[in-house]
């Protein structure tokens, strides 16, 4: 199968019991039928089930550039969280 992006042959990958087909070029993923409900089932597991099925709205961030003085480098940022199973799925 051709990328639908830059026509480059796709890569079959089998990941944690789900096939994923990549292009090696611009990355992109693809999953055919069913692969994607994998996916979520796993994360709710890895949730420990209680995960909602249906993704909450985003809360409007203020926008910082209006901010006189504003420094990027300054932006207080969470550090970034250990990458889980998910992580290692998508790590070609």
């Amino acid at each position: 199968m051709k990328c639908p992006v830059d026509s480059i042959d796709l890569i079959m990958s089998e990941r944690s019991g789900v096939e994923i087909d990549y292009c090696p070029q611009c990355r992109g993923v693809w999953l055919d039928r069913g692969e994607l409900d994998k996916i979520i089932d796993r994360a709710n597991d890895a949730m420990g089930g209680s995960a909602p099925t249906t993704p909450r709205p985003a809360a409007a961030a203020p926008a910082p550039a209006d901010k006189p003085g504003y420094d990027r480098d300054d932006d207080r940022r969470r550090p970034k969280k250990k990458e889980g199973w998910l992580g290692d799925l998508f790590d070609f």
